[in-house]
């Protein structure tokens, strides 16, 4: 594994790539530690900011060029856009099934789901974890 490939992207590459293995691990920090309390709001917060600044540095990434300079991968950064205030809203609302389902599925499906996709040959992720 060597990172020389992923500091050597052009941004938003790298800080796009960071904030996701920060985001995963705080994200797994949140799934198995206590509910409730404040490192439990503080970390969530952080996730949250996390996720979103990984959709939005996702905009600026167009190797994958589908419909002018976007993919289908810049849909998942949408639904991520507008999940992650609705999953905060419900835990400021108490609606804690709600608040729960919405943030598994966004640290399954957006984050793990959409990190296994950058394993694929020939994009960054691949090289760094693979080599050449």
């Amino acid at each position: 594994m060597s990172f020389g490939p992923l500091l050597s992207a052009p941004p938003p590459i790298p800080w796009h790539a960071f904030a996701a293995f920060a985001a995963l691990a705080v994200g797994g920090a949140q799934l198995a530690l206590p509910k409730g309390n404040l490192r439990h709001r503080v970390m969530g917060y952080v996730w949250a900011a996390l996720m979103l600044v990984i959709a939005i540095s996702s905009f600026w990434i167009q190797q994958i060029r589908l419909v002018g300079p976007f993919s289908p991968i810049h849909l998942l950064s949408i639904l991520v856009l507008v999940t992650v205030p609705l999953a905060v809203w419900y835990a400021h609302t108490h609606r804690v099934t709600a608040h729960r389902g919405a943030m598994i599925k966004l640290y399954v499906f957006a984050l793990i789901g959409a990190g296994i996709f950058t394993l694929l040959p020939g994009r960054i992720m691949h090289t760094v974890v693979f080599g050449q």
